[in-house]
Order: structure tokens, then sequence, then C-alpha cells
């Protein structure tokens, strides 16, 4: 009978944060039909509140106000845009996170939707600041489609971290 290959359970469990944050990252630049483009996905924010709700004490505040620099960078956005807003985002997040991980998938996908509203009212209040502000609702899009998909990042993203023993 052979066995479950098993991974290292401390120091390879920051290694698959840092990867899914990466890949979350390029996802954020990854060309998108134009059509599609659109509804993209907040996919950094998606990450960043799912390792805030289930290991907030190693995802925090800090966290998402570096990984939202490397955003800014990576868009070439105001630099301190993103990490302003994914840090309030992920602020709430883990204020609540005892709250929202005893939610079933669903309601959790509202609360995300709620989070990620939010994160992208900061962007749009910056962006209102330097005269870039968007004119038409489909600004609100990446809102709904990451709710949409938070369910499925969930599970992919629990499976990892079981795998990996990220605790």
């Amino acid at each position: 009978m052979t066995s479950i290959p098993t991974y290292p359970r401390h120091g390879g469990s920051n290694m698959i944060v840092y990867l899914s944050l990466a890949v979350a990252l390029v996802l954020s630049v990854f060309p998108f039909p134009d059509w599609l483009s659109a509804a993209r996905p907040e996919w950094v924010a998606l990450c960043l509140l799912y390792w805030s709700l289930t290991v907030p004490h190693r995802v925090g505040v800090g966290f998402a106000w570096c990984t939202g620099l490397l955003l800014d960078v990576l868009r070439g956005t105001v630099l301190g845009q993103h990490a302003l807003s994914l840090t309030v985002a992920v602020y709430l997040a883990m204020l609540l996170h005892q709250r929202i991980r005893a939610y079933p998938l669903g309601q959790q996908a509202l609360s995300v939707l709620v989070l990620i509203t939010l994160h992208l009212l900061v962007l749009l209040w910056i962006n209102g600041m330097i005269g870039k502000a968007p004119t038409t609702w489909v600004y609100w899009l990446p809102a709904a489609a990451s709710a949409v998909l938070w369910p499925a990042v969930y599970v992919v993203l629990q499976e990892f971290r079981r795998s990996f023993g990220v605790s």
C-alpha cells in the first residue's frame, strides 16, 4: 500500500501563502478578453481575505499593505492606493474573522461582496481625488464577480492550507 506524500509542516507553510499571493498578483494583470475585462475579479483581495480570515495571526494589515504596494507597482497606479484599500478590507475581515468563518459559504460570499465593495469604494475615492473616477456602474462588476468566485477560491485555498499544514 502506498502512502500519501507528506509536506513540510512549518517551513513550507509560509511559502504557500506567498505562492498563492504571487498567483493572485499574476492573475490581476493577466490579459482578459475585452468583453470580460470589466468583470475581472479582485484576485489579490480574494486571496488576502481568505488568508486573513483563516490565519489572521499570519496575514494581517501589514501584509495587506505590502501586497497592495506590489499591486500598485504592478498595475502602475498611484502608489499606496491599493495598499490603503486592501488594508481597510483586511482590517475589517480580521475584526470580524470569527463571525465570518462561522457562516456557510453563501453567506461568506455576501461578506466578501461587502468587503470588496468597500475596497473598490476606497479606490473610487482615491481615483476621484486625482480626477480619474469612473462614470459607469460597470466599475462595481469586479465585486460581484469576486463574490461569485469566493466559494471556489475558498475551497481551493482551503485544500492547499490543509495539504501544507498552514496554521
